[in-house]
């Protein structure tokens, strides 16, 4: 099976991101042939794939396919799973593990089908070389994709291994943080590009802001991380990652980045914020403070304003964040003339209190969490609106 010859790949996200993801994948010069809730699918090579886990935000995994086939029984899928030529993808040397997402009346346990999966490929490996991987549960290094739904089976190489959501900047998530992926589609939806000034109060561990410092120098998020799944490849090419690497550093964007300020009232947070994104690179580029949400200090340029409060599902009660929400209301009204104020929030309910009309309600998934990024446009009199 040569990767290196155009094939199908599919790229996954989590629900509601598919659109920001189709827009980064046309970004970066290529077609879009489908998608759907949580994926699309495109043509490409593995050099397409590396490029895709280099500098994609929003996806979750870059699949190659390797083989899609009927099959009737367990015993059919290990035998059409051991034909295919494994021993010229992974070494004996590698670990593997296999991932299956199963939907059949043949079979009602996906660990079983992952597990004849798994017996196919280090059994064919150890038919050609005499040595078998080693195997477990931890998706990284070579993973395998199993889709099996009815009497259809889908087999793919996982080129990312961990998920894209895994920057590995992240070294200290304090309390409930926002996934990266999740707030870059956030950052997307707001427009922000850097020329103009983006305050986050209430910052948490500083995704939000590291995610709009990444997007406003065009850093590709995937220099943040040292090990993806195509690298455990037979066939991996070195030389060519290690090019595109280098050209992906030299992107810088050339125009003047506006600052970008992070506040919390929670001292543990800032300092938490602060070590992520100096171990992002961009901590030069985001003043961090220590304050209540409503003393964030604001550059006398206007931008963008985006705020992730609580919303009572995971942190707090509602009846004790009802004032929050008016506060943050106040907040908009008294000291954000002239901003694009945003809230992200998982409560409509508590978002009422906010007691301004939102012009935009854009629709988000926060884990199981339905939630929206609602935005207020905050002028008077002559109205400035930042991209």
């Amino acid at each position: 099976m040569d990767l290196h010859k155009p094939g199908t790949i599919r790229v996954t996200c989590a629900p509601g991101l598919v659109d920001y993801l189709r827009r980064e994948v046309e970004d970066l010069g290529y077609r879009v042939n489908s998608s759907q809730l949580t994926s699309l699918e495109m043509t490409g090579t593995t050099r397409d794939a590396m490029r895709l886990n280099l500098f994609l935000r929003t996806g979750f995994n870059v699949l190659h396919l390797v083989a899609k086939f009927r099959c009737a029984s367990p015993d059919e899928l290990y035998k059409r799973t051991n034909a295919l030529p494994w021993d010229e993808m992974i070494s004996p040397d590698e670990y593997l593990s296999v991932v299956s997402s199963v939907n059949t009346p043949t079979i009602n346990n996906w660990r079983f089908a992952s597990l004849k999966v798994k017996d196919a490929i280090v059994d064919r490996v150890a038919s050609a070389v005499g040595r078998r991987p080693d195997s477990g549960s931890k998706r990284e290094n070579f993973v395998v994709h199993l889709y099996w739904k009815g009497d259809r089976c889908e087999l793919f190489v996982n080129t990312t291994g961990r998920k894209l959501a895994d920057r590995n900047y992240r070294k200290i998530p304090h309390k409930a943080p926002m996934q990266e992926t999740l707030a870059a589609a956030v950052i997307l939806a707001t427009g922000y590009d850097g020329a103009w000034p983006l305050v986050n109060p209430m910052c948490g561990s500083g995704t939000l802001a590291i995610e709009a410092a990444l997007i406003a120098t065009g850093r590709p998020p995937g220099l943040l991380r040292s090990n993806f799944g195509f690298m455990h490849h037979k066939a991996f090419d070195a030389d060519g990652w290690k090019t595109m690497r280098i050209e992906a550093k030299k992107i810088r964007r050339k125009a003047r980045i506006a600052r970008i300020i992070a506040t919390d009232i929670d001292p543990t947070a800032v300092e938490a914020a602060t070590q992520n994104a100096e171990t992002a690179g961009v901590r030069h580029l985001i003043d961090f403070a220590v304050c209540d949400f409503a003393d964030t200090p604001l550059p006398s340029e206007a931008g963008i304003v985006v705020i992730n409060p609580e919303y009572g599902e995971r942190l707090g009660e509602v009846s004790e964040l009802e004032r929050t929400y008016e506060r943050m209301g106040d907040f908009f009204k008294r000291r954000c003339s002239g901003w694009t104020g945003y809230v992200f929030t998982g409560n409509l309910s508590l978002a009422k209190k906010v007691h301004l009309r939102a012009s935009r309600r854009i629709e988000f998934q926060n884990a199981k969490i339905d939630c929206r990024l609602l935005k207020y446009d905050l002028y008077s009199g002559t109205r400035r609106t930042p991209p």
